[in-house]
């Protein structure tokens, strides 16, 4: 059949990917493999990729309530790195063959285990030739969040000290890198002995490694000691205890205690918090204001939000795997997983039970 020169196709096909199903509670979470329907013509700005790897980071489920984007599947892995197999009309990035790496927006309605994707050109950047798939999914959204805790909410430079919490996690990896390429002084925290060799592996890279494991040695001392009494310029955290130890979960017992971090900030110091939770009391603010410093909140979805910086967002995403081709980035990645194990891998990833970046291979 022949159709008019102008006339647009629009076929929807299935396609099978991860998704995320939540209990009643909003609690429990279920992760399944689910066909859903795909639409395979390509819009005016938009790609269709092949994946090659995923990687897999915790679902805000908090987040997506509140922007109102929680579904009763909501799809998982949006970190994917994958080849163009064709452009919209009006695609000026971008062309058929290209190697390409980015991140899914928030209200993406398909899976990153999806064989094939369509995705807006401003989501994505190319991917550098001596760059692995697998390096570039597994690092593209812990190098933006450590842009953004380096340069977008402090200006990391030489002379400063930074601390980085956990810093042989995957994100505190890059922290670490990052601050250091920049002629930073880097301080990290560990909480066992494996991690400690980690990263003492990586010096001169690490100035000093504190092993927080034993109870024996105290953060704010050991700080205080390597910058000669006068406190860390800027501090990255994982999350830190708001209340007695007695007081809180389990899995944040080993975080350092908000005192800590106010005690062992310099005049003027910055801290880059990814406890969203976060409560100061009056003592704390005083302190604060007493200091000169600075509390900044770490969530690398506001690009997502907004896109009056999308320029900037691009640019950022660009320089990481820049630092990547040129080994100024060294991710933290778990050995790749083949798809059928992508359900168990995510459940672990969700309860923070990994402790290195989970990726899969298509």
């Amino acid at each position: 059949m022949l159709y008019p020169p102008h006339h647009k196709l629009r076929f929807v096909l299935k396609m099978k990917g991860l998704y995320c199903q939540l209990t009643e509670a909003n609690e429990d979470m279920k992760f399944v493999f689910q066909d859903k329907e795909f639409v395979s013509s390509v819009g005016d700005h938009y790609v269709k990729i092949q994946v090659k790897v995923c990687a897999f980071s915790p679902v805000n489920t908090k987040l997506l309530m509140e922007l109102k984007l929680q579904e009763d599947f909501l799809p998982i892995g949006r970190e994917v790195a994958g080849v163009v197999l064709e452009v919209g009309p009006k695609v000026s990035f971008f062309k058929p063959n290209d190697e390409v790496v980015g991140i899914l927006p928030l209200d993406c309605k398909e899976s990153g285990l999806s064989n094939t994707l369509l995705v807006h050109e401003h989501s994505l950047v190319t991917k550098p030739e001596n760059v692995t798939w697998v390096n570039a999914a597994g690092t593209i959204r812990d190098g933006l969040r450590a842009y953004m805790a380096l340069h977008t909410h402090t200006h990391v430079s030489a002379g400063t000290t930074v601390l980085v919490m956990e810093g042989a996690s995957p994100f505190g990896t890059i922290v670490v890198q990052l601050a250091h390429h920049r002629g930073a002084k880097v301080i990290s925290t560990v909480d066992n002995l494996e991690d400690k060799m980690y990263l003492e592996g990586l010096r001169p890279t690490v100035a000093r490694v504190i092993n927080l494991s034993d109870g024996k040695v105290d953060l704010v001392d050991s700080c205080l000691e390597e910058t000669g009494g006068l406190g860390v310029n800027i501090v990255v955290d994982c999350g830190v205890q708001l209340y007695s130890k007695e007081d809180e979960p389990a899995v944040k017992r080993h975080l350092p205690h908000k005192h800590d971090i106010l005690s062992l900030l310099a005049v003027a110091g910055h801290w880059v918090t990814t406890e969203e939770n976060l409560q100061l009391d009056p003592p704390d603010s005083q302190f604060l204001f007493h200091k000169g410093a600075t509390i900044s909140f770490l969530n690398e979805e506001v690009w997502q939000l907004s896109n009056m910086q999308q320029g900037k967002y691009l640019h950022i995403l660009k320089d990481v795997m820049e630092k990547l081709s040129i080994g100024t980035f060294r991710p933290q990645l778990d050995e790749p997983i083949p798809i059928y194990e992508a359900t168990v891998a995510m459940e672990m990833v969700q309860k923070k039970q990994v402790k290195k970046k989970q990726v899969v291979r298509l």
